[in-house]
């Protein structure tokens, strides 16, 4: 869980890494069960590639000071036209008050869907 105390250096540290591979991060923010980003990647990065760092490095810094912490091993990504930029931006930012209304699992079925993506919900919750 990410504690709130913690958060706000943890978001400062993903968009380090984020800046480190040659990408921009837009916004970071997220709530106690999970992170948002709006961020940007150079064409030389694969989406994997920058998902794979940024999760690694972080859990690394998590775990300094004796943390107990591991991301899931599911993620989603979406593209956007520049067009959506401010919406999304502003929905990254509304995180916490929208999760009083939403919880975090149906908010990720709720995107898959809106994006048209096939799931199966057995793999996702691992």
């Amino acid at each position: 869980m990410l504690k709130e105390p913690i958060r706000p250096r943890l978001f400062a540290y993903l968009g380090g890494i984020v800046r480190s591979l040659g990408g921009e991060p837009l916004i970071v923010d997220g709530v106690a069960d999970h992170v948002h980003m709006l961020l940007t990647l150079p064409s030389t990065v694969t989406l994997a590639e920058a998902m794979g760092r940024i999760k690694a490095k972080s859990s690394h810094w998590m775990r300094q000071g004796s943390r107990d912490f591991a991301w899931q091993a599911v993620y989603a990504a979406f593209s956007l036209i520049q067009s959506n930029v401010a919406g999304v931006r502003k929905y990254i930012d509304n995180q916490a008050a929208h999760h009083k209304r939403m919880a975090f699992k149906d908010e990720f079925l709720s995107l898959l869907k809106r994006n048209e993506l096939e799931n199966e919900e057995r793999f996702l919750w691992r």
